[in-house]
């Protein structure tokens, strides 16, 4: 459902509008409707890092200890993640917080993945220490361990995998378990080339691919969080075609003042000033613009400010 609330244009006071396809306070936001699932994930996290850090300590296994520190950060993350998608949803909040706590989820975003850089550095940082000294590791409970670590980690995958297609904040949960079980693989190949071959140096070499394996995906997740803080355009939205759209509808004569950014995830949001030419109705300019933004680049909320022509002051509001 949409609605638009619209005034005439006067002769200093510009026509506003604003048009948008949902209620904030109405309905859940991607992150809250899969609140469930990636809280299941959560437990079954957590229970599993007490056995995967006994485990690994008892056994010094590298490639154990650093896929147990991911774990660590799977945790961790999902545990920020809940807490932002309780505090982003609550249906009341304080009157000068005018876009609620929706950034939240992003912030939890961008601290999992400089989480995820940490473990990273100090995984490959230990393996480069350990390679020319490799420990004796127990081979048989890191391999138990790394079985049952895959068993988990495909469970949180199914779980959140939907979830991660809507929402910035699970997609830096799922990202991480989805690299975490590939960790585990790699646990359970360490294991088992040692187990034969009495090859020390696997296990630091295993435990230094999961940390190259988990920086990129840490870039990319901390990229997109850091493009949502600095309010960028949203991807898949080019601003000058946007701004030639809106330009090439009846009786609009200028455009000036054009924002977009995305407030959280599936919440983008545009701003614009647009200058009707005479002869054109602004109800009708409003219609039509708010149709466009909808339909071609998926701009639900929108608010526009419309001016006529021949009005100039706002001129000079341009940022």
């Amino acid at each position: 459902m949409s609605h638009d609330d619209a005034d005439d244009a006067h002769e200093h006071r510009p026509a506003q509008a604003h048009s948008h396809g949902h209620v904030h306070g109405g309905g859940a936001r991607a992150g809250a409707r899969h609140a469930g699932k990636l809280r299941l994930s959560f437990i079954l996290i957590v229970a599993f890092l007490v056995v995967q850090v006994v485990v690994g300590l008892a056994t010094n296994s590298l490639a154990l200890l650093s896929d147990a520190g991911h774990m660590a950060t799977d945790a961790l993350g999902m545990g920020m993640a809940l807490a932002a998608i309780s505090a982003a949803n609550r249906e009341t909040t304080a009157d000068h917080r005018t876009f609620g706590l929706y950034r939240l989820e992003i912030l939890a975003a961008l601290a999992n993945a400089v989480l995820l850089f940490a473990v990273a550095g100090y995984v490959l940082i230990e393996a480069v220490r350990r390679f020319s000294d490799g420990p004796h590791i127990a081979t048989t409970p890191v391999l138990v361990v790394g079985v049952l670590g895959l068993a988990v980690n495909v469970v949180s995958f199914v779980l959140l995998r939907e979830g991660a297609k809507e929402s910035l904040n699970l997609r830096g949960a799922y990202l991480e378990v989805v690299s975490d079980m590939l960790g585990s693989v790699g646990v359970i190949a360490a294991a088992i080339v040692m187990r034969i071959t009495d090859w020390g140096w696997v296990d630091p070499v295993v435990g230094a691919a999961i940390g190259l394996f988990i920086l990129p995906r840490a870039w990319r997740l901390g990229r997109d969080a850091l493009r949502v803080l600095v309010q960028a355009a949203p991807e898949g939205i080019e601003i000058g075609e946007l701004r030639d759209a809106l330009l090439a509808q009846p009786g609009v004569a200028g455009v000036h003042d054009l924002h977009v950014w995305t407030l959280t995830s599936e919440m983008d949001v545009l701003t614009a000033h647009l200058v009707v030419a005479g002869g054109h109705t602004t109800q009708a300019v409003l219609d039509g613009a708010r149709t466009l933004l909808q339909d071609r680049f998926g701009l639900a909320h929108a608010t526009l400010q419309v001016e006529s022509v021949v009005d100039h002051t706002c001129d000079d509001v341009d940022w």
